[in-house]
This record gives structure tokens, sequence and C-alpha cells, in this order.
């Protein structure tokens, strides 16, 4: 008996004189969390379809279908659309950020998340860096077909790159509507029908494809006011090296204003969920 005592007390005794590991910090967590999007993307590759096949498909179908009849040549219709197409494919497939949290969100893997010691943004976080890669391989791919087709972008390196970071700013913005509307809708289907519902009038309805000037008054003060719109004229004014500043202000002003209102939203509902 006395052994067994001696014995709970020399454990209690080293137990002691260890310090408790130091709490992770918020990078850590966000990158942990990072990792383990990456490992869903290994062990499912299928989850890239979105950003490797659409944007082939995307700048083939609309090139080929549309050039000539609006602009005379594919070559030149080419030259006007592919920033806008960029631009169309990597906000539609924002969605799928909000698509994969409420898959999580059904199986329970949340529930376990929200137990954790940690900087409870990171859950989230970590998924939205990701994302920005998964939008940057797409932009990646769009671009190297189009040069293969014959794009060039007069602004450019710099041009494309600028083009690019203001891209991915306002995608990792939006995204934070779907993480809210995730942890709202029961289902994922649900969340696709509300996304689109939102996404296709915006995009469409844009000078993605033609220019404001050529659709009724009416619906070019719409046009002119669009925020997909106004991410098409800063982009392609970059890639054409005539940068459109003021577009590009409020793109920020967009930005800024979305993550402002849906980031807290959606942290507000994680905890309360």
């Amino acid at each position: 008996m006395s052994q067994s005592m001696n014995q709970n007390e020399a454990i209690k005794q080293a137990l002691s004189n260890h310090s408790r590991p130091k709490q992770a910090s918020a990078l850590s967590t966000c990158m942990t969390f990072s990792g383990r999007m990456l490992l869903k993307i290994k062990y499912v590759p299928e989850q890239l379809f979105d950003v490797t096949a659409f944007p082939v498909i995307y700048l083939l179908m609309f090139t080929y279908l549309f050039g000539g009849a609006i602009a005379g040549s594919t070559s030149a219709y080419l030259q006007f659309v592919l920033p806008g197409i960029l631009v169309m494919t990597v906000v539609m497939i924002t969605m799928y950020t909000g698509i994969e949290l409420n898959n999580d969100i059904k199986k329970g893997v949340f529930d376990r998340f929200r137990t954790l010691p940690i900087w409870s943004p990171s859950v989230l976080i970590g998924a939205l860096i990701v994302d920005v890669v998964r939008y940057s391989l797409a932009s990646t791919i769009m671009l190297i077909l189009g040069y293969a087709l014959g794009f060039r972008a007069d602004g450019g390196l710099l041009g494309i790159l600028l083009g690019l970071a203001t891209l991915l700013f306002f995608a990792f913005s939006i995204s934070w509507i779907w993480t809210s509307l995730s942890l709202v809708m029961r289902s994922e289907k649900s969340l696709m029908a509300a996304s689109m519902a939102i996404l296709f009038p915006i995009t469409f309805v844009s000078n993605v494809f033609v220019a404001p000037e050529t659709m009724p008054s009416w619906l070019e003060s719409f046009v002119n006011v669009n925020p997909i719109s106004l991410l098409v004229d800063t982009v392609r004014g970059f890639m054409d090296g005539t940068p459109d500043y003021t577009a590009l202000i409020w793109v920020v002003v967009v930005s800024v204003l979305l993550i402002a209102i849906f980031s807290p939203l959606t942290m507000y509902l994680y905890k309360k969920k």
C-alpha cells in the first residue's frame, strides 16, 4: 500500500516539475487548419475539378462561341473577355468555401473544434487561406491557356500580378458571405441554390462579356455600379496597362465592407450554432 502511494507521489512530482505546453498561436492554428484542408484535397483530388476544368471550358466556350459575333474575330474578343471570364470563374467558385464548411458541420467535426483551446477564427481562416490557393490555381490555368490562344497583357507581368491581387482580395472577402450562409442553411443543396441566386445575376449582368455602352440605358446604369463590373474594370485596366484607379478604390471599399460585416457575423453564428 505504501509502495503504491509512493509511486503516485513520484508521478505527481514528475508531472508538476514540467511546465504546461504553451497555447498555440493564432498563426500556427491557422496553418494547421490550412494543412487539414490541403490533406482533404490530397486524398480527394476531384475537389480541384472546379479550378482546373471550369476555367478551360469557360474560356474556350465563350471565346469561340461569341467572339466572331461580338468583336468580329476571336482574337480581338479574347483580349477583351479574358479578364472578365477570369473574374467570373474565381467569383463563382467562392461558393465552395461555404459548401465544404456546411459538410463539416453536418458531420459534427466543428463541434469538436469548438471545444479546443485555440483561437476560434483560425478554423475558418485556415480554410479560406487554402481557398485563395485554389483561386490562384484557377487564375494561373486560365492565363496560361489565354497566352496559348493569343492573349497578351500590355500591362506586363506587374499588371497581371496587380490584377490578380485585387481579384484574390475580393474573392476572399466575398467568401465570408458563404461561410455565414453555411452556418444558417440546413443542407449544401440549399446553400448552393442561395449562392447561385446571388452570383448568377451579378456575374452575368455585368461587363464580363460586353461593354455596358451596348446595353439599354436602364440596364447600363445597373451594370456600371455592379461590384463585379468594377472588379472587371480594375483587372482589365491593370492587364491593359491603363489602370482604372476609381474602380480599384470602389472594389477595395466593397471588399473591406464585406469582411467587416460578414466575418463578425460568421463568428457569431459559429459560436452560437
